[in-house]
């Protein structure tokens, strides 16, 4: 049931997405009196496709091939590379008779869509949901940093408290793009004494493999909240309000400190202690195969407080986001051009988007702003120079403008050749990627 909500949640997202994005150029190629011959989600590859309906002289349809969508507008040499159409006289009514400003609007009117979506999506999230975020001054017990933390230097109960000398006033900037696109550097109190932790500029590498809560997270008391129903730890009597002080006579106050011993002691029976009350108890628990006994921490004295803005004020704040997620995305594929971070960690494809994005459980919330996010980032996948792409398009038409005159049907037809081969060759890495990513976690 699972994979079913998570294909589901991809097929949705995307769907939306490309739409809106062909929408944009659809509405452009119109406005200045350019002929659309085609709509398509999704591509009707070899001619076959799922559904069509024809409708003012512009076929409307669903395709078979799930990697994206079209507008065949007349006149253009497109995805459909139908060059014999330009072979017949310039009509007026075609792409190319008209002036290289309208036909740079045109293509660029996919990626404005996207662009526009994503604001109002972070938009309507911010207004009606306003921000809810973990002050950084709630954590009383420090950070619990994860194998990526440790690596870095960072340690149990470190209060990380300046970001390249920027005060840290919410937990989740210690996370956030700021610091994992690398080279920053945190201020943490230790013992009472102040100390610098750098960031490598390769850390999303290390992220990729292990998880964002292996980097940090709030640190807990091992304190027992929530307890699954006939888990080892309910079939051992323990209860909500626990405190667990100790396993196999290691101290085990916190949970990292807790987790790290369960962790080398999977499907092994440990001696739990554990405070109820006034009483000090001790019962035998046997951990489970992953390192686990059951139970969610006690997550009380994380108290998370909420920022509500009115409907105009959720505009600039949703925007924010939005073009914050544009350049975070921009960054790291500088960092992989530079080779800071690999491209087989910093590329995801459909199978990753569903599988650790959108996820197994349906949660709106989460939809849309997978969704906002996905949106700006196709904004910027389309902005890239490359043939076939909107963004390798407005190059040839600037180019154009500042030479005066258009480059040859023959050099178009040739490059649009090339894009593809480079499309088609980083979509099959992508997919493989995310093939043997999930085989192998």
């Amino acid at each position: 049931m699972d994979v079913l909500v998570m294909i589901a949640q991809l097929i949705l997202g995307l769907s939306i997405l490309i739409v809106l994005h062909e929408l944009g150029h659809f509405l452009t190629a119109r406005a200045f009196g350019i002929k659309v011959e085609k709509f398509y989600l999704f591509f009707d590859a070899w001619g076959f496709k799922l559904f069509s309906i024809k409708y003012k002289d512009c076929e409307y349809g669903i395709g078979w091939l799930p990697l994206g969508g079209y507008v065949k507008i007349a006149g253009m040499i497109d995805e459909s590379m139908d060059t014999e159409a330009l072979e017949a006289p310039i009509q007026p009514w075609e792409f190319r008779a008209k002036p290289a400003w309208q036909r740079l609007i045109v293509m660029l009117g996919g990626v404005t869509v996207n662009v526009i979506l994503g604001i109002f999506i972070f938009w309507m999230l911010t207004f009606k949901y306003g921000e809810t975020y973990l002050p950084n001054q709630q954590l009383q017990y420090g950070i619990a940093p994860g194998i990526v933390g440790q690596q870095v230097g960072l340690k149990p109960g470190d209060k990380v408290t300046e970001i390249n000398g920027k005060p840290v006033v919410r937990f989740d900037e210690i996370r956030s793009s700021d610091v994992l696109l690398g080279n920053s550097n945190l201020t943490v109190l230790r013992d009472g004494q102040s100390q610098q932790v750098v960031i490598p500029a390769n850390i999303l590498n290390t992220v990729s493999d292990y998880g964002i809560d292996e980097f940090v997270a709030p640190r807990l008391k091992s304190k027992i909240g929530e307890i699954s129903i006939g888990s080892a730890a309910d079939k051992a009597g323990l209860k909500k309000g626990d405190q667990i002080i100790a396993a196999n006579g290691q101290k085990a106050i916190f949970s990292d400190e807790l987790r790290n011993i369960l962790v080398k002691n999977k499907n092994k029976t440990l001696q739990i202690s554990y405070l109820r009350g006034n009483d000090s108890l001790t019962t035998p628990i046997k951990a489970s195969a992953d390192g686990t006994l059951g139970f969610y921490f006690d997550t009380q004295t994380l108290k998370t407080e909420t920022k509500d803005f009115t409907f105009f004020a959720a505009l600039p704040e949703g925007a924010s986001k939005a073009w914050g997620s544009l350049t975070d995305n921009a960054k790291g594929l500088s960092k992989v051009v530079k080779g800071e971070v690999k491209a087989t960690k910093a590329f995801s494809g459909p199978v990753e988007i569903a599988r650790k994005l959108y996820g197994g459980t349906w949660d709106w919330i989460k939809f849309w702003s997978i969704t906002g996010l996905l949106s700006m980032a196709l904004a910027l996948m389309n902005l890239l120079p490359i043939p076939a792409l909107d963004g390798g398009h407005a190059v040839f038409l600037l180019i154009e403008m500042i030479k005066g005159k258009p480059l040859s049907d023959k050099f178009m037809e040739r490059a649009q050749i090339v894009g593809f081969v480079i499309l088609a060759t980083l979509m099959v890495f992508v997919l493989g990627n995310d093939i043997f990513k999930a085989f192998t976690k």
